[in-house]
C-alpha cells in the first residue's frame, strides 16, 4: 500500500501521530474522522491541514453526548508517534452525534475536507444498508466494505452511473489493513487529490475498487 487513511470515530485527535509515523516508515497517510450521524450512518471526512480536522473535530464534539465507560468500551488513548500514551478521551465516541447526515456532510466540505458515506452495504452504520437509499446529499463518494465488490454494489443498490465508489478495509485492527483496497490514479497522495479521482477530473480517476 502507498496510502492510508486514519479515521477514528468521532475524533481525529491521533491522526497527526499517524501522518509523522507515516513520514517516517514511507507511508502515505490522510488524516481524517468518521462520524456518527444522528440516524447512525458514518460519514468519512479526510482533510490535508491540521487546522480543518480540528474544527470539524470541535464541532463533533458540541454535539457528541455521553462520557465513555472504559470498563464496557475500552479507553481511548491518545498517542504520539512514539506509540506512548499522551491522553485519554472522556467523550462516549462511539455514540452517535446530532448532526444529521447532511449536516456533517457540508461540515466536512465547508472545511475544505472530502465526505465519503462509509462501508454503504452494511447493515449497521451504512447509508444503503441502514436507510435503505442514498439521500440528495452532495457526497463526494461512497465506499463498500470488504463484504462485497463495487461491481456487486453497483448491480444490487443501482449505482452503475454513480461515480466515486470505492472498497476499502473499514480496518479496526492491524491484520485487517489491506482486506479490501482502491486504485486510485493521483498527482500525490492528499485528500484533494482523492475528491479528483473520486469525480474523475482533470486525468484522476478511481482505477481497481
Amino acid at each position: 500500500m502507498d496510502l492510508i487513511a486514519i479515521c477514528d470515530h468521532n475524533s481525529g485527535e491521533n491522526a497527526e501521530a499517524a501522518v509523522e509515523v507515516g513520514q517516517r516508515e514511507g507511508l502515505a497517510v490522510v488524516r481524517g474522522i468518521e462520524i456518527t450521524t444522528e440516524e447512525e450512518v458514518h460519514i468519512l471526512g479526510l482533510f490535508d491541514r491540521p487546522r480543518n480536522l480540528e474544527a470539524v473535530q470541535e464541532h463533533v464534539y458540541a454535539y457528541l453526548a455521553g462520557e465513555n465507560a472504559p470498563d464496557v468500551f475500552g479507553y481511548q488513548v491518545v498517542v504520539d508517534a512514539n506509540d506512548e500514551v499522551v491522553g485519554e478521551n472522556p467523550r462516549l465516541l462511539i455514540g452517535a452525534t446530532r448532526l444529521a447526515i447532511e449536516e456533517a456532510v457540508g461540515l466536512i466540505q465547508a472545511h475544505e475536507g472530502v465526505a465519503i458515506a462509509a462501508h454503504i452495504d452494511r447493515e449497521g452504520f451504512g447509508l444503503i444498508g441502514h436507510l435503505g437509499f442514498v439521500p440528495d446529499v452532495p457526497l463526494d463518494g461512497l465506499e463498500v466494505s470488504p463484504l462485497m465488490t463495487v461491481e456487486d454494489a453497483k448491480e444490487r443498490f443501482g449505482l452503475g452511473g454513480r461515480l466515486g465508489l470505492i472498497r476499502a478495509s473499514d480496518a479496526h485492527r492491524l491484520e485487517e489493513i489491506g482486506c479490501a483496497s482502491a486504485l486510485l490514479s493521483l498527482v500525490e497522495p492528499t485528500a484533494a487529490e482523492i475528491r479528483l479521482a473520486l469525480q474523475g477530473r482533470d486525468g484522476r480517476a478511481v482505477r481497481i475498487a
